[in-house]
């Protein structure tokens, strides 16, 4: 059986890394770089959902401009760990979408807040 992580391409590989990494170890004994996909997707999915990311035909991904709420994103995707059986609670999803913008910081991809 071929596992979502042997899907990944090298870019997704670096940033589940990058963010494992940023991870308190005691959170990392609980969780799989699996958990890491799934929150990805789902933070996708909401940005979808709000109208802040469109997906054309070909897959190809487009954010766009515009304020998430991230108290709203942070219940979306605790729903959907919780819809689909993942046991992760709202503190180590917080610290996984913490660790995406952190990421999203060194890519050049936010600016940092003050």
């Amino acid at each position: 059986m071929i596992s979502e992580e042997q899907l990944m391409s090298e870019d997704e590989r670096k940033q589940v890394e990058f963010m494992w990494n940023l991870l308190p170890e005691q959170d990392r004994k609980s969780m799989q770089p699996s958990d890491l996909l799934f929150v990805l997707d789902a933070m996708d999915d909401y940005l979808e959902e709000a109208g802040l990311l469109e997906v054309n035909e070909d897959g190809e991904v487009t954010y766009l401009d515009g304020d998430v709420d991230e108290t709203a994103e942070l219940a979306y995707v605790s729903q959907a760990a919780k819809d689909a059986h993942i046991s992760l609670s709202g503190e180590q999803i917080q610290l996984i979408m913490d660790a995406e913008v952190q990421y999203g910081i060194q890519q050049g991809y936010y600016e940092e807040e003050d």
